[in-house]
């Protein structure tokens, strides 16, 4: 298995892993439409790793596109990050996520059976995962999801293992992540958002840099360590290597599997907020907001199964999150400085 193409490979978990392709040897295409980055993540990717590769500015919904790229290329796997991703703009806009996200793998997988391509490796979430009903969570726990982000990775594992049941002979790695957060040490990778972020880390980075005025913490009084929401963050260069660690495990045909990827470790949101101050010598403004509707107190992972099957596990410390974090995002800066003063954190 030599040449991957990545979906979404200009983005912050796929331009890591096409890092950490290219640096195991593997040969790399990227798609990506730039709806959330830039062309210089290549040329980023191309610096960092001294290597070059193929890359198109396409859209995985466009099957013309594909099957241009797919039969110019012997693609032995598929690793699809390409999708619209903001919880709070799919409860918004849910026609406009069925739509992106799911037409574009059932366009994607169309082509894979075109072109013979049996190995494809999906970009999931632990949203799939619901209310959790006991902790940590592992992958036999029950699948549910709240919004049309959740509802989309939901339906779409669901599409994977039917495809898999009709068509025996391909090979599919479903990876629920929990919540990424760093940067690669070059600092020419690090999440870096157009417009307003989605996750907690650029939030909590650009009120450092006095951007935004103050970080909105939902909720203070759950059940846990410190009254806010409890999480398992995980550096994007461990997630980059679970997908590396995915892919040599679809050399041995593994048929459909399912792998969280997470440190095991729930980390509550004032901790990481702490932890930022305290590695990096600056504060962060914050107030407490009311909870939101749908959070849940705890979540994190039971990444045994990648342990036991992929030989993966989280290696870096919640210090080197944080700090890569703050260091990229110095080197990158902020893209669309908002007008506003007023600014909500999603975690």
């Amino acid at each position: 298995m030599k040449n991957i193409l990545v979906t979404g490979g200009a983005g912050y978990i796929g331009s890591h892993t096409a890092v950490e392709l290219l640096e195991s040897g593997y040969n790399v295409i990227c798609i990506d439409n730039f709806s959330n980055s830039t062309e210089a993540v290549f040329e980023n990717i191309q610096r960092i790793t001294g290597k070059r590769f193929t890359w198109y500015e396409a859209d995985v919904r466009d099957a013309v596109q594909l099957d241009s790229i797919m039969g110019a290329h012997h693609i032995d796997c598929v690793i699809h990050f390409a999708g619209y991703k903001a919880v709070g703009e799919s409860v918004q806009k849910p026609l406009m996520y069925y739509q992106n996200n799911i037409d574009s793998t059932l366009i994607l997988c169309e082509r894979c059976l075109k072109h013979s391509i049996n190995n494809i490796i999906f970009s999931s979430s632990a949203t799939v995962y619901g209310r959790p009903q006991y902790l940590p969570l592992d992958e036999a726990h029950s699948l549910s999801a709240t919004n049309p982000y959740g509802k989309c990775k939901l339906f779409i594992e669901h599409m994977l293992k039917d495809l898999h049941i009709a068509h025996s002979e391909m090979n599919i790695a479903l990876l629920r992540y929990f919540n990424p957060v760093g940067a690669h040490s070059s600092y020419k990778l690090g999440e870096s958002p157009r417009g307003i972020p989605n996750n907690l880390m650029p939030y909590v980075c650009q009120t450092a840099l006095g951007i935004r005025e103050k970080l909105h913490i939902f909720g203070n009084d759950y059940n846990t360590v410190d009254g806010t929401g409890v999480r398992d963050f995980i550096h994007v260069v461990d997630l980059a290597k679970g997908h590396v660690a995915a892919v040599q495990k679809m050399a041995t045909d593994p048929g459909c599997v399912v792998y969280n990827l997470g440190t095991g470790n729930g980390i509550s949101v004032l901790e990481l907020v702490h932890a930022f101050e305290k590695v990096n010598g600056i504060e962060v403004p914050y107030v407490i907001a009311p909870r939101r509707s749908g959070d849940v107190a705890e979540c994190w992972a039971d990444p045994g199964a990648a342990k036991r099957e992929l030989g993966w596990k989280a290696q870096l410390t919640v210090e080197d999150m944080v700090r890569d974090s703050w260091e990229a995002q110095k080197a990158l800066g902020v893209h669309d400085i908002l007008q506003s003063r007023q600014y909500t954190a999603s975690v």
